[in-house]
């Protein structure tokens, strides 16, 4: 019966760390004030880069850049460390990168996308629309801001969407701060770009059925890539 006993403490015990995960605040306002600050790049990681990539049809090379991953394990040395940090289709990049750095053909001069610490997961290139608009733009979801105040970057924080020119010049945030990117298409017919962001309008922290969506566009064809909203219901 003891052993009954202990089992069931241990268990209760596993089930609130469990429940105390999972209400876990993605957003802390009492620190955040509004946009919130950026949290500071942890110098103990060792910065790498990836072999650059050359998406279709563009003049330019992107490096992707990230931190270098040890595995846990009793592995040897060389089979714990991972020195690939990103991975790559035909016109995306993913990862968790803290920067992207541009290179022109022809060019010895590399530029990052962002001076700022940042976290980002994808990065797309829009082939069908940059063909048809003859604007080449870049389109990148991340995190830019500690906005759960655990005094790092991830995938915890608040997600945002991002565009820039391929040659990550004109970087330009469209998701409205504090309101979590929750996806993003392209209607390519009418060179639109759609995404759905959800407020945290009872700030509790959390994002649920209780919360605002709010449906937005950008017509791409346009340079100024204005942010208009619009109400599907």
């Amino acid at each position: 019966m003891k052993t009954i006993n202990i089992l069931l403490i241990g268990f209760s015990v596993m089930l609130l760390t469990s429940c105390k995960q999972e209400t876990k605040p993605k957003v802390i306002y009492e620190a955040t004030k509004d946009k919130g600050k950026t949290t500071k790049r942890d110098t103990a990681q060792i910065e790498i880069a990836d072999l650059p990539i050359q998406m279709q049809g563009t003049n330019y090379m992107i490096h992707p850049v990230g931190d270098l991953s040890v595995l846990d394990g009793k592995a040897k040395y060389a089979d714990r460390v991972s020195f690939t940090i990103s991975n790559t289709s035909e016109f995306e990049i993913t990862g968790y990168l803290r920067n992207l750095k541009f290179q022109k053909i022809g060019s010895d001069t590399i530029t990052a996308l962002t001076d700022k610490p940042v976290l980002i997961q994808t990065a797309t290139y829009l082939k069908t629309v940059s063909d048809k608009t003859k604007q080449q733009i870049m389109v990148y979801t991340m995190a830019d801001v500690d906005t759960n105040k655990d005094g790092k970057l991830d995938t915890s924080d608040i997600k945002t969407l991002y565009i820039s020119e391929i040659s990550g010049k004109r970087l330009m945030k469209l998701s409205p701060d504090l309101q979590d990117l929750i996806d993003w298409n392209v209607i390519e017919s009418k060179n639109r770009l759609y995404f759905r962001t959800i407020e945290d309008a009872n700030k509790n922290g959390q994002f649920d059925k209780t919360d605002i969506l709010y449906y937005h566009f950008v017509d791409l064809s346009n340079k100024d890539w204005k942010v208009l909203d619009y109400k599907p219901i």
